[in-house]
């Protein structure tokens, strides 16, 4: 029987027959309906003709995350008064309820994404919902763009709604155009009728330390408990409170310890039995509840009997180092429209109040939405589907964001080294098996590869294994994870179980009922079996690993660690007995922005041979030469990626060209000073200098850089002769210098005219002229100036006159001689007369007779 009375508390019941006129006008339409209006329960039902007068009809809807489709599923099956599997059905990954009477059938955005590879015209269907766009999960915005292309192409008819309480509607609706060129889809608004919430902003204490990679520090998780007791003693009701993660859920379990109530945690990976305990809430004059949740909470939940909401305000996201294949996660400030989506668990059922953990004042710094998935993920799994929609590139696609271009090219060049795609980016008839399996293209490779090699049984248990990381304490050995899960009765142990029926089924139809012996060993064997290749379980998680991801495969450093093919560094807890392994098959591994080096959270053993094989598209033998250490390193060597297999000094069989690369690689790390500079090849490089800042061309830039670039064409014939940085000691720069002189044009015969090494002053001495300052300087005795009435020039420049006492002491500085005789050696005359009275010290310098002698000196020459 139909509980007509709860259907009639749901507010977006109002909005239902605008809802069922766009549809039927315009065949599209975006909801837009706030937390706990029933947008996810009355709607499909209305859609379906199930209530109210509508027409009958076959409805889907995707929902981002598996908890919500099977709560979504038994609310709606409530509300009509039967049980899940009739009118009602939901499909998730290895578990199916809904038969030939189901009308609307709930499943995640990851099962219609299977459906409409399969079957792009989802033959039977009439209406498809896509749930929550607000996350941007990057399935759910494929499915969308999926959809959209099925529209415009091969079923017009067919009717999509984008739902969501928080999302950008505008966004969406130009996204979902119209096919008859009438404008943007139009937009469905449902205003709330919730009971209301009032917020309080919980302010941390100061200190606490920001938080990176998926460290959260411990005094805010104390502070959110503390903040939990608060509002218990305060108010009535359960009470849900938001954290990042699931370690952060046990923790703050841990602190709330004592407080009089049944503390529950919600998270994806939770067993099912407790899942369905916290939807259904307590029972009358049971005990208060405290549900610490990740984000599964956040929407088309509702957890009955929460009145109080405490957010931490931090939440997980994806992020991708697509250079190295390692993906990570991120713990990140929410967003305004997360931070509303949590905000809206309060008041649903009565009023309610919100305790957010962060200052009032930071609370307009947030971003409007979550980042896109698409920004920040491993793009592979999308990159394939693209591949087989026909679309390699994506550009085609109805997408709000493309992806990037980098994060492309790196999922393309995955696909590609595992056969799934060509050279184009087309997928393969390998590609189009792996993209029905369900699982991530190198996951799906592992199982494609493994099975043939130990059978389809064990290679589908340890995909399925590293599919979905097993908890911490499972520890980081994965055949020691592996046997935990085969004897483990917890909620992981039983979803790995459903996991590897599904893909031993799905590896069959790949490899057409068969495909190298199928082991059919039960669920609770373990041991060192062998299965069709007579191999123990060591050997076989290290195979299937390695072929999942050979990039992550790592050989022992000699100082400790591991250096994994692509590149990166890796460590091991203290403690874990694979810190003796020469080679380990890395299957889960993070590494954060602060982390020179990935921690190994789940690893597998194998042998060199295994790792050649499985990354064999990475293996490459030549010569390498390149200057390491102050020198030219010539070798040959057999690499696996960034692995060195083994190496043999060349000596002097060295390819040539190789070499000279290496010196000039030398050249721009250490600079010039690896030639021979005499004090002549100094002085030219200063002239030129002088030249080409006076002059410009056809003067030569001769600065480190400028030099460094042109180094091939000054260096030789001697830089193709050197073979090591001794050799480069050996040119003379100088010599080499002089080639980059504007020979062809004939300036260079002016370079001593232009910049001479030495200019003539009026006593006949010949003296240097320094090039290396700002203008170039000549240092003379004063009296050796006497009767030159100009500054002396160089290219049109005034040089620098530093006048000498008779010493050789700086005396005076002046760049306008005749300045300084009428205004200027007066002073100075002055003063060296006292110190030097041998000397002369006329009163008229201009018209002086100049001297480098004494006045004695000087009346016995005359």
């Amino acid at each position: 029987m139909i509980r007509n009375d709860a259907l009639d508390r749901l507010p977006v019941r109002h909005a239902v027959p605008e809802l069922l006129t766009a549809l039927a006008e315009r065949g599209t339409a975006v909801l837009s309906a706030p937390p706990g209006t029933g947008k996810t329960t009355l709607v499909p039902l209305a859609l379906a003709g199930l209530i109210g007068e509508g027409p009958e009809r076959r409805v889907l809807v995707a929902e981002p995350r598996r908890m919500a489709v099977r709560a979504a599923a038994r609310r709606m099956a409530w509300l009509l008064g039967e049980e899940v599997g009739g009118a009602v059905g939901f499909s998730v990954r290895g578990e199916r309820r809904a038969g030939p009477a189901t009308r609307v059938e709930v499943v995640t955005t990851g099962i219609l994404l299977q459906r409409l590879q399969r079957d792009p015209e989802l033959a039977g269907v009439d209406v498809v919902l896509l749930d929550e766009c607000h996350e941007r999960h990057l399935d759910a915005d494929t499915a969308m763009a999926f959809l959209v292309d099925v529209r415009a192409t091969l079923r017009p008819e067919l009717k999509l709604i984008a739902a969501s309480a928080t999302s950008d509607a505008a966004a969406w609706a130009d996204l979902l155009t119209v096919l008859d060129g009438s404008g943007p889809a139009p937009v469905v608004w449902s205003k709330g009728e919730g009971h209301g919430s009032r917020v309080f902003f919980a302010e941390p204490p100061s200190g606490i330390r920001p938080a990176h990679g998926t460290w959260v520090d411990p005094a805010l998780l104390r502070h959110v408990a503390a903040t939990v007791r608060l509002a218990m003693e305060r108010h009535e009701g359960d009470v849900l409170c938001f954290l990042p993660g699931t370690g952060e859920i046990a923790r703050t379990a841990g602190m709330l310890a004592g407080v009089d109530a049944e503390v529950l945690q919600l998270h994806g990976r939770a067993p099912a039995a407790v899942q369905d305990a916290v939807l259904r809430g307590s029972e009358p004059g049971g005990r208060r509840r405290v549900v610490l949740a990740t984000s599964v909470a956040e929407s088309s939940l509702t957890v009955p009997g929460v009145r109080i909401v405490v957010d931490s305000g931090l939440a997980r996201e994806p992020r991708m180092d697509h250079a190295r294949g390692l993906g990570s996660l991120a713990t990140v400030t929410v967003s305004e429209a997360t931070a509303t989506q949590r905000l809206g668990r309060a008041g649903r059922e009565a009023f309610g109040f919100v305790y957010r953990c962060w200052a009032e004042a930071s609370d307009g710094g947030r971003p409007r939405f979550p980042s896109p998935e698409i920004k920040v993920a491993d793009l592979a799994d999308f990159a394939l589907r693209a591949s087989c929609w026909g679309d390699p590139t994506a550009e085609g696609l109805a997408l709000l964001d493309a992806p990037p271009a980098g994060a492309m090219a790196a999922a393309r060049a995955v696909l590609g080294s595992i056969g799934a795609v060509d050279g184009d980016g087309r997928a393969t008839e390998r590609g189009v098996r792996m993209s029905r399996l369900g699982l991530h293209p190198r996951l799906g490779r592992a199982l494609l590869d493994g099975a043939p090699e130990v059978g389809v049984r064990r290679a589908a248990e340890v995909v399925a294994l590293i599919g979905e990381e097993p908890p911490r304490d499972y520890g980081d050995d994965l055949v020691a994870a592996w046997r935990a899960a085969r004897q483990g009765s917890d909620g992981y142990g039983a979803r790995w179980r459903t996991e590897v029926r599904r893909l031993e089924r799905s590896a069959g139809e790949a490899l057409g009922g068969g495909g190298g012996g199928i082991s059919r060993e039960s669920d609770g064997a373990s041991g060192e079996r062998g299965g069709a290749s007579g191999e123990g379980d060591d050997a076989v998680a290290g195979l299937v690993t390695a072929l999942a991801f050979p990039e992550r495969v790592a050989r022992a450093r000699e100082q400790g660690g591991y250096l994994m093919v692509s590149g990166s560094g890796a460590r091991l807890a203290e403690g874990s007995r694979l810190r003796s392994s020469p080679w380990l098959a890395v299957a889960v591994a993070d590494r954060t922005a602060r982390d020179a080096t990935a921690r190994v959270r789940l690893a597998a053993v194998v042998d060199e041979a295994v790792a050649c094989r499985a990354a064999g598209h990475l293996r490459s033998t030549g010569e390498e030469v390149h200057w390491e250490d102050g020198d030219v390193v010539a070798r040959s060597v057999d690499r696996l990626g960034a692995v060195e297999l083994t190496v043999r000094p060349l000596g002097a069989g060295a390819e040539p060209a190789l070499v000279r690369e290496a010196l000039l690689d030398g050249l721009r790390r250490e600079g010039l000073g690896l030639l021979r500079w005499r004090r002549e090849a100094e002085e030219l490089r200063e002239r030129l200098a002088f030249l080409h800042r006076e002059l410009g061309e056809p003067w030569p830039d001769v600065s480190e850089g400028a030099l460094v670039d042109r180094a091939g064409e000054w260096l030789e014939p001697e830089l193709s002769r050197a073979s090591r940085r001794a050799d480069l000691g050996r040119i003379d720069a100088g010599e080499a210098l002089r080639r980059l002189l504007p020979w062809a044009s004939g300036e260079a015969v002016r370079l001593d005219e232009l910049a001479p090494e030495r200019i003539e002053v009026p006593s006949g001495s010949r003296i240097r002229v320094e090039y290396g300052g700002g203008r170039p300087v000549l240092a003379v005795k004063l009296q050796e100036m006497f009767g030159l009435a100009e500054t002396p020039r160089v290219a049109g420049v005034p040089v620098l006159v530093h006048l000498l006492s008779p010493a050789g002491r700086p005396a005076a500085v002046t760049a306008d001689l005749a300045s300084f005789w009428r205004d200027g050696y007066r002073a100075v005359r002055a003063e060296l007369r006292g110190r030097y009275p041998k000397h002369p010290w006329p009163e008229d310098p201009s018209a002086a007779v100049p001297t480098r002698h004494t006045s004695a000196r000087l009346r016995g020459e005359r």
